[in-house]
């Protein structure tokens, strides 16, 4: 891995437009970058860079593979860097940046635009190693976001009967999805903690889009961030101690792309958080969990505007 340059040729981007949770259309030429950022040093290396539009690292359990989407398809690269390998999804081939890895590593859980259900986004399982998709959720979009760390579990964000999106849960192995949240607020980006008790999440219920945690159960909402910015998507580190999430200036609305922004990182048990490294990003950035099994790194993905 090099140490991050964007003293790259200038290329015309090979384009990919699809659906997707918030997603970009109409997009301008671009340079995509896959980072792993160092938590103590904040250094930042580049695994990979390419004239396409890609989104949302996952780590994998073993901590040899990143996995992200592009263009509709999800692909994996060795974390020292290569050329990525696309994941046989069967159907499956209008997937969004809302995607995660199981427990084990053995399955991705992908959120994929169904033409049968209108286009909207369904969940589905499909192993890591490739074959056609099982469906989770019965009705859309919904948007998934975490996997419990007892395999049991899938967290996401769904929008029922044209309302505000709130967090639901369902089974793994299927079954009627549970809703937590049901307040009139946007509430986004659940991920669970790892000893399993607790959902991370942002809401914009106090006013201004913050980071939140509640039980599992949905119950006991407490607020975790109280600042300036918009934050989005809070995920926990694996060794619990930290939660890394994304910010955007307080004027900017929802989580679009091709923003300035910044990574930050608080302590689990509530303080003031810190940035870890500013960049040029946003939506496609982290919106999914990214975390090195060592806690010591995350991956994420930050863009360049080609003029």
């Amino acid at each position: 891995m090099g140490k991050i340059t964007f003293m790259l040729t200038i290329l015309m981007m090979l384009g990919a437009s699809y659906l997707a949770h918030g997603s970009q259309t109409g997009r301008a030429e671009i340079i995509s970058f896959l980072e792993i950022i160092d938590i103590e040093s904040g250094s930042r290396d580049v695994v990979y860079s390419d004239t396409s539009h890609f989104e949302a690292p996952n780590w994998s359990p073993d901590g040899k593979t990143l996995y992200f989407n592009s263009g509709g398809f999800i692909y994996s690269i060795p974390v020292e860097g290569g050329e990525p390998v696309r994941l046989d999804t069967g159907f499956a081939d209008r997937n969004n940046n809302d995607h995660v890895l199981s427990p084990g590593g053995t399955h991705l859980a992908i959120s994929h635009h169904s033409a049968e259900d209108g286009g909207a986004s369904i969940i589905y399982i499909v192993n890591i190693n490739g074959g056609e998709p099982v469906r989770i959720t019965g009705k859309g979009p919904s948007y998934l976001h975490g996997w419990s760390p007892d395999g049991m579990e899938l967290a996401y964000v769904g929008m029922r009967d044209g309302k505000q999106y709130d967090i639901y849960v369902i089974p793994v192995k299927g079954g009627p999805e549970v809703q937590l949240t049901h307040t009139a607020a946007h509430e986004d980006g659940p991920d669970y903690s790892p000893c399993g008790n607790y959902i991370w999440f942002n809401s914009d219920r106090s006013g201004v889009m913050q980071i939140w945690k509640m039980n599992r159960d949905g119950s006991n909402p407490v607020q975790m961030t109280f600042d300036e910015y918009n934050d989005w998507f809070p995920h926990p580190s694996p060794d619990g101690k930290n939660v890394a999430l994304l910010s955007y200036d307080k004027g900017v609305e929802g989580h679009p792309a091709n923003k300035k922004v910044w990574l930050r990182l608080m302590p689990s048990e509530g303080g003031e958080p810190v940035v870890l490294t500013e960049l040029f990003g946003g939506q496609g950035t982290i919106n999914v969990p990214s975390w090195a099994p060592d806690s010591k790194r995350f991956a994420f993905v930050s863009y360049k505007l080609l003029e």
